[in-house]
């Protein structure tokens, strides 16, 4: 028993697959019903007509039309449709799984797709070997489906260690992530919204460009960790009980913290260099050492912080809650 894949003439894609029965006519017939047409003509994809059911091959790439001629589509590209690549290399297609292909040699299939010039081949299939190399190496990006199953795994009086874990992009968005161990994690571009950090270990973690809009960090220990254009806006970082987050060294530069409650951070030697901190609560925070050149802290509240030996070269203090005293300043 053969099968088919069969194409509207003209497309590459919404195929079906049909098993090949006795005669010509029955496969037109069937490929009436799936495509709401009246088939009347086969063609394989170099246009040639199938008058012969013994002239169709196994796994065979073909294309019916209700009576027209064959619409000549450019040979050996790709298209991709959800997880199905169909390939057509030097006449020949390949139509697949993603996942199927990968373990099909990838590399063979793209030196193929190199040699016979399938630039829109080239991309994907690097694409898929890398990622399959990743995951040979364990170094594939974990995602929220991975941190879930390790969370509900692992028992409360346990300490759940992420550290030095590659998850950049993941989306952890508003999940219980308290008192992780993420120190050294690579989590760049990764939505933390609405996440609880609290009591988390970030210690020289890169969460670069990531979206922590809302998180709660309390109690964070954040000390040298990347921070660089992520965005903060209306955090949390002020434990009731007085105990401050550790962000020394951080690197906040062009963060977004605007209307975050810091009240009592360490922020000593943090570089918060085109940051914005509009309307900011930092009470009591200690910013000495820190870089805040052409920082925006217009509308926030520095009552008694400490910002001795900060870098305040064109930094904005505008509608200042309280004012800002020379000894705050002034070693």
């Amino acid at each position: 028993m053969k099968r088919v894949v069969l194409f509207l003439n003209g497309t590459d894609v919404n195929g079906k697959v049909f098993m090949v029965t006795h005669s010509v006519e029955e496969l037109l017939a069937a490929a009436s019903v799936k495509f709401e047409i009246v088939a009347k003509r086969i063609f394989t994809p170099q246009g040639g007509e199938i008058e012969d059911i013994k002239l169709v091959r196994d796994d065979d790439v073909l294309y019916v039309s209700n009576g027209e001629d064959f619409i000549l589509r450019e040979q050996n590209k790709i298209a991709r449709c959800s997880d199905w690549v169909t390939l057509n290399v030097g006449g020949k297609y390949f139509s697949t799984t993603r996942s199927t292909l990968i373990n099909k040699e990838p590399m063979r299939v793209l030196e193929e797709a190199r040699f016979y010039g399938i630039e829109g081949a080239v991309s994907i299939l690097e694409e898929m070997a890398i990622d399959e190399e990743k995951r040979e190496k364990g170094t594939a990006s974990l995602t929220r489906h991975d941190v879930l199953k390790a969370i509900m795994c692992t028992p409360i009086s346990s300490e759940l260690r992420f550290q030095g874990v590659n998850l950049v992009g993941a989306d952890l968005s508003r999940l219980d992530l308290r008192n992780i161990n993420f120190k050294y994690a690579n989590l760049h571009g990764c939505s933390l919204e609405g996440a609880n950090l609290s009591g988390c270990c970030l210690e020289r973690a890169d969460l670069s460009s990531a979206n922590l809009e809302g998180a709660h960090l309390v109690c964070v220990k954040m000390l040298c960790a990347n921070l660089e254009a992520a965005n903060l806006h209306s955090c949390n970082f002020e434990d009731p009980g007085g105990l401050s987050a550790i962000m020394e060294g951080v690197n906040l530069k062009g963060a977004n913290l605007e209307g975050s409650n810091m009240a009592a951070v360490n922020l000593r030697v943090a570089t918060l260099k085109n940051a914005i901190l509009k309307n900011c609560d930092l009470r009591s925070a200690c910013l000495a050492g820190a870089d805040l050149q052409s920082c925006d802290l217009s509308g926030s509240d520095l009552h008694e912080a400490n910002l001795r030996g900060a870098n305040l070269k064109d930094a904005v203090f505008d509608l200042m809650l309280t004012p800002l005293h020379m000894s705050q300043t002034i070693r």
